[in-house]
């Protein structure tokens, strides 16, 4: 009855958050469910035979709205100050809140702006004076900009909103709303900025992206391009990564999951880790493991695609180690309830949240039946567990990604296979080139060069199946009812084959 209760809650609070990311529903909406909630409760005094279930419903139905409140009160309105000059060379002041993000490019800052000034204004109707404002704007500033995070910028430039925009095959990217989520509505574009002081910051955030600096010169000192940028991406999560190109190669091959921070390659290490601490006692494993979780977080700069890698990669781990499925898809359920509560815009807006719950959910529900499948294929250096691993996840996420892209991977299995079983060893020789560079420098290529041949082991592999005819095969856009579809499916068959395995072997736990 708990387990039950516990889903309806999730189950129902996430539902009503999705319907109001795309249904305008009203206030009256949500009363009406309440009235509901309080129904289906007061009925069990005619009906106790039905308690259980009127529990169940009511709860549903309260959670529902309560999922629609909290995405409604998620709302941005923006700034009339900011709105009124959109189209407009505008100067604003504020302090950068976020890492910035660093591209070939440029580099985009985001901005919680505090001041704005309007410089040759078009229309006579604009005051060309200093306003106070409070919103958050994306700058767009030039390559090699000296800011970093808590720096108060003056930044001069065009604003705009932001747009959405065609990713090709007719799939169109909700930009406006992936950045809402962060709590920016507006652009500077073509910016010129300018460092003028220091704002407020959180000191342990800045400790630890000074540690990832320190740590990313380590590695630029003892490892070329493109091995440096994918140590620093699968280590710490370094945005700068391989560059487009390289990006665009792991993407055709199923392996752009390695190259960003994701719960999927901290859960690998953790595997490895869980093999090395298999005499200590469970609480002493548990323990350990979340260490490393933490310290890979901080590392990447405790940034919030960080914690929810690390979060995601706990859970494969708690069902590993209790044996006990159910227990690991509540955490799933708990996790992705508590993000949602705090930020409900990631639900529907968020493709990292997205394609992170499910790869978790494929490695907790998936990944066991697909190692049934796979008893031919030998467990040394873990082969077994990556196929199985592979298998699972890659099968969660595609109906999203063939939604999202619409790109579809012919060499996904065999590309990771031969990969994957690299990845640890990348990850952690990647860790002791870094200190060794942080300490030496140059000097200490000697030391690098095991990391860098595992480096480019792992873009050989990528270059080699990319080139293949027929890597990989676009699909074009379809509703979004065949993606529930496809995932009612693969739901449906994952019921049908506990179902099967609980009648064959008798009595068993519940895996709701």
């Amino acid at each position: 009855m708990s387990s039950k209760i516990l889903w309806a809650l999730i189950g129902g609070f996430l539902a009503g958050v999705f319907v109001r990311s795309f249904i305008a529903l009203s206030w009256p909406f949500a009363a009406f469910l309440i009235l509901l909630a309080a129904a289906s409760l007061a009925y069990i005094f005619i009906d106790k035979e039905k308690k259980s279930a009127l529990i169940i419903v009511a709860i549903l139905f309260a959670a529902f709205a309560g999922g629609m409140v909290r995405m409604d009160g998620a709302g941005q309105t923006g700034d009339e100050g900011l709105t009124f000059v959109i189209g407009e060379k505008v100067t604003i002041t504020g302090t950068v809140f976020e890492e910035p993000d660093v591209r070939e490019n440029g580099i985009r800052l985001s901005v919680r702006v505090t001041e704005l000034a309007v410089a040759n204004a078009t229309s006579t109707s604009l005051s060309t004076g200093t306003t106070s404002v409070s919103a958050g704007v994306l700058v767009l500033a030039p390559p090699h900009s000296d800011v970093s995070y808590g720096d108060v910028v003056r930044a001069t430039g065009t604003l705009k909103l932001p747009e959405a925009f065609d990713t090709g095959a007719g799939r169109t990217f909700n930009y406006p709303q992936y950045l809402a989520k962060n709590g920016i509505l507006y652009m500077l574009s073509f910016a010129q900025v300018e460092r003028i002081g220091q704002g407020e910051k959180n000191y342990l955030k800045v400790a630890a992206l000074r540690t990832k600096h320190l740590y990313l010169h380590g590695l630029q000192a003892v490892l070329p391009e493109p091995e440096s940028g994918l140590a620093g991406g699968i280590t710490v999560g370094d945005k700068r990564g391989v560059g487009e190109e390289y990006s665009d190669i792991f993407i055709a091959v199923g392996l752009i999951h390695i190259i960003v921070l994701s719960g999927y390659n901290i859960t690998i290490v953790m595997s490895m880790a869980g093999k090395l601490l298999g005499g200590m006692p469970r609480a002493a494993q548990v323990a350990s493991n979340a260490f490393i979780v933490i310290f890979i977080v901080l590392m990447a700069g405790a940034a919030p695609s960080a914690m929810r890698a690390g979060a995601m990669a706990l859970l494969p781990l708690i069902a590993r180690m209790t044996g006990r499925i159910y227990l690991a898809l509540r955490a799933l359920g708990v996790v992705a309830l508590v993000m949602v509560v705090w930020n409900p815009l990631l639900l529907a807006y968020d493709p990292g949240f997205q394609l992170s719950v499910l790869a978790t959910l494929g490695l907790v529900l998936l990944s066991p039946v697909c190692a049934g499948w796979l008893h031919w294929i030998p467990e040394r250096f873990a082969l077994r567990e990556i196929a199985a691993s592979t298998l699972g996840t890659q099968a969660m996420v595609l109906p999203l990604l063939l939604y999202q892209n619409g790109l579809l991977s012919l060499v996904a299995l065999p590309a990771n296979l031969l990969a994957l079983v690299a990845v640890p060893w990348a990850m952690g020789l990647s860790v002791v080139a870094a200190f060794a560079g942080m300490i030496l420098g140059p000097y200490a290529v000697v030391i690098a060069f095991p990391a860098y041949v595992i480096l480019a082991y792992i873009i050989g592999v990528a270059q080699f199946f990319a080139a293949l005819p027929f890597a990989s095969v676009s699909v074009t856009a379809f509703s979004v009812w065949w993606m529930f579809a496809a995932y009612a499916l693969l739901f449906g068959g994952v019921w049908y084959v506990q179902k099967r395995k609980s009648r064959t072997q008798g009595p068993a736990v519940s895996k709701k």
